[in-house]
């Protein structure tokens, strides 16, 4: 693994972050940033980070519940083994939200400016469950750097609140690649069509798909609900959507 740790100032506090680089190949790469779950840095993402960096890419790994202060690493096995386990990491989650985190991605970006081992100034975004709505909002507030953000069992992506990401769709420059499960209670059919409509509207170049038979969480191999032939799908996916736009 091919990795190191970095310290990015933002407007509240330093942000720790980890940076993934191929293993092989010749710099420079594009570079792409990783929204991770509610579940924060991990073993799991390290892996899942690597493996994207190793097609090819810088991959940035922000830990954004850092205005929560020091916590974990969490075992989110044994936290979905409580009769509570969202309320053991409500703290961190209410730390955050899709638009703190979009500002926090002006400072991933000048960081990303810093390296002499990127190329070009565009960015590709992917997240993870609260990671997913991060991504498309960072493509809104972004959308002259942001060029592929990808959304993976994404939760309210398209609500009522200020927050949603679906209202950034407009300002889209991105090509968006949404991915739902059939199992899902923060992503159901009716805001999944609200959120398709958006990006239609707006004229996004965009793609939504539901992965049948998946639970919300399907791509995290520390989860009970991991899906290895989902997860699969999924880098599939992902590293077709980058491939496309970033090179």
């Amino acid at each position: 693994m091919t990795q190191e740790q970095v310290s990015i100032g933002t407007r509240d506090g330093n942000c720790p972050a980890h940076v993934f680089t191929p293993d092989q190949g010749i710099c420079p790469w594009p570079a792409a940033i990783f929204y991770m779950d509610a579940f924060g840095i991990r073993p799991a993402l390290f892996g899942m980070a690597q493996r994207l960096a190793d097609y090819g890419y810088v991959v940035l790994l922000p830990d954004i519940f850092y205005r929560a202060g020091p916590y974990g690493p969490l075992d989110p096995k044994e936290i979905f083994k409580s009769s509570d386990p969202m309320g053991q990491i409500r703290h961190l989650r209410e730390s955050t939200d899709n638009l703190r985190a979009a500002e926090d991605t002006g400072a991933f970006l000048s960081y990303l400016d810093t390296r002499d081992d990127i190329a070009g100034s565009k960015v590709g975004t992917t997240g993870y469950c609260m990671g997913g709505g991060m991504s498309l909002a960072a493509a809104g507030t972004w959308p002259d750097r942001i060029a592929a953000a990808a959304s993976f069992h994404g939760g309210n992506l398209a609500t009522d609140a200020e927050t949603s990401p679906h209202w950034l769709a407009p300002k889209m420059k991105a090509r968006i690649y949404v991915a739902g499960a059939d199992q899902d209670k923060t992503y159901p059919p009716e805001m999944a069509d609200r959120l398709e409509k958006a990006l239609t509207d707006a004229g996004v170049d965009h793609r939504c798909e539901i992965y049948e038979g998946a639970a919300h969480g399907w791509t995290m191999p520390d989860f009970p609900v991991y899906d290895e032939a989902a997860a699969e799908r999924h880098f599939q996916a992902l590293q077709s959507l980058f491939r496309d736009t970033l090179h």
